[in-house]
């Protein structure tokens, strides 16, 4: 099922863009002071690295992935998850606008 709606938290109203504005999103803290971020990814091929462990969840849209080490891209749609683990890396294509939550681990 496909997140469309998130209360009770607490958005950083600045923006983080990234791959000159190929990527723009806010980050979301929930009382408990687990942290997501929201945002969308326009058209393009990027790499993205990772701290933490992530979970992208497509909420529209929709991209191709490629996990680090691994030679197979993955489709993501609409309710669609896939999980990266931290220090690590994943590419990202997109030829329509990709909408996400990640979930940081």
């Amino acid at each position: 099922m496909t997140t469309t709606h998130i209360d009770g938290v607490s958005v950083t109203t600045q923006a983080s863009v990234y791959f000159d504005g190929k990527c723009v999103s806010h980050g979301l803290t929930f009382p408990d002071g687990t942290k997501k971020s929201v945002g969308v990814v326009l058209p393009a091929t990027l790499t993205f690295n990772t701290g933490a462990a992530e979970i992208m969840e497509c909420v529209a849209g929709g991209c191709e992935y490629k996990l680090a080490g691994s030679a197979v891209w993955l489709k993501s749609a609409p309710g669609d998850k896939f999980s990266i683990p931290a220090n690590s890396s994943f590419d990202i294509r997109v030829t329509e606008a990709y909408h996400y939550i990640c979930h940081f681990g």
